[in-house]
């Protein structure tokens, strides 16, 4: 019904920058929000960015001022840039959407395939 593929991704130096890319497409009638969650190995998923077809933002406080989430909505592509990377950021990320694919059934959530970004020290 909605696949979420990610590019982007990789080792980059502490200090440095990457941007990540999420496209949805299939068959849905509203997808929103979108956003990313990232997860380190033994710990829980947590919330990095969301933004909403308004344009309405809402970040974890470990990246504000450092990351930047941004929204196509006619692509319906949402990107993540991310500068200033910390040892600490190293997690998989999770593109995420809530998505509502028939009429009579609610919003449902959808996750992309995990993109790995490693900082180095």
């Amino acid at each position: 019904q909605v696949q979420l593929v990610e590019s982007g991704g990789g080792l980059v130096q502490a200090g440095g920058s990457v941007r990540l890319s999420c496209a949805a497409s299939g068959s849905f009638l509203v997808i929103n929000p979108m956003g990313w969650y990232r997860q380190a190995p033994g710990k829980q998923r947590e919330l990095v960015a969301t933004m909403t077809t308004g344009g309405s933002t809402n970040y974890a406080d470990s990246v504000k001022g450092r990351f930047t989430i941004s929204r196509d909505n006619a692509k319906n592509t949402v990107y993540l840039q991310m500068n200033s990377l910390k040892p600490e950021d190293t997690a998989a990320y999770y593109c995420h959407a809530d998505a509502l694919v028939k009429w009579y059934s609610g919003m449902n959530t959808y996750w992309g395939q995990g993109a790995q970004v490693t900082v180095s020290s």
